[in-house]
């Protein structure tokens, strides 16, 4: 087990403490358009998912895309996980929403998305976010 010794002098262990009850809320601006960005969200949170951690993952702008089935196959980065691999873990123990204003824009409705996810709007992610205990991420 590693630690850290803080400026005081005092150890700190450095490994992830699953008893703590903080959620993680993530929302992926980015697709295929930026791949290396859209594939560390969905990393990020697979391994929060895996760790124990509560995760609320949003699809929004271009990563909309891969709310409908077939589409994460499509995505390719070079010594990244596969996308339908990470999107499996996260909705195996967490939380997959797509914004509704981006499904909209891309005439996305809730018969098209994959199982489980959800479509929900501005008001819901800023109530996850500002939720106790929560840590929200941007990519």
């Amino acid at each position: 087990m590693a630690t850290e010794r803080s400026c005081t002098g005092v150890d700190h262990d450095s490994d992830y403490d699953s008893s703590m009850s903080k959620k993680l809320v993530i929302k992926v601006t980015a697709g295929a358009d930026a791949p290396e960005r859209c594939s560390q969200a969905f990393t990020v949170a697979s391994v929060a998912v895996a760790s124990g951690v509560d995760v609320s993952f949003w699809l929004t702008g271009e990563s909309s895309w891969f709310a409908l089935p077939g589409r994460a196959a499509e995505f390719e980065l070079p010594h990244a996980a596969p996308l339908p691999d990470l999107i499996e873990a996260i909705m195996a123990a967490g939380r997959m929403t797509l914004c509704t204003q981006c499904a909209a824009r891309r005439d996305i409705t809730q018969q098209d998305v994959i199982d489980g996810i959800r479509i929900a709007g501005a008001q819901v992610f800023v109530q996850e976010a500002l939720a106790d205990d929560t840590q929200a991420l941007v990519y």
